[in-house]
């Protein structure tokens, strides 16, 4: 049973801050790449940051760079989105993904994860 359990959305004002949390388990496989992906009313799922296992490699969109930051914590098997100068254009639901791997390689797109989680709103007000 693999779980991927997004948390902490909500809404906020614009400038403020929000930390995401993906609580993952059940993978098959230790060393896993991870990303955050979101998809805002009427769009496609597009992808927002990735991590490498070792957490020395992270990647961003260039709508978020500078503004965002993911991080994780192996021993609690969870990742994380620090979002801070939000901006109404962030409103989205937020996913969490993962894929084995334990190198730097860069994986942005949907069909590169096989695990997904269901999704944390965030509402950014003007």
């Amino acid at each position: 049973q693999v779980q991927l359990v997004e948390s902490g959305g909500g809404l906020v004002q614009a400038g403020g801050s929000l930390k995401l949390s993906c609580a993952t388990s059940g993978l098959t496989f230790t060393n896993y790449v991870a990303a955050w992906f979101r998809q805002a009313p009427g769009k496609e799922r597009e992808f927002v940051a990735g991590i490498s296992w070792s957490g020395l490699n992270t990647y961003y969109a260039d709508s978020v760079q500078g503004r965002f930051a993911i991080s994780r914590n192996n021993a609690k098997n969870t990742v994380y989105l620090q979002m801070n100068s939000l901006k109404p254009e962030d409103t989205a639901v937020y996913y969490c993904a993962a894929r084995p791997g334990s190198g730097g390689t860069y994986y942005t797109r949907i069909i590169d994860y096989n695990y997904w989680g269901q999704g944390t709103q965030v509402t950014v007000s003007s």
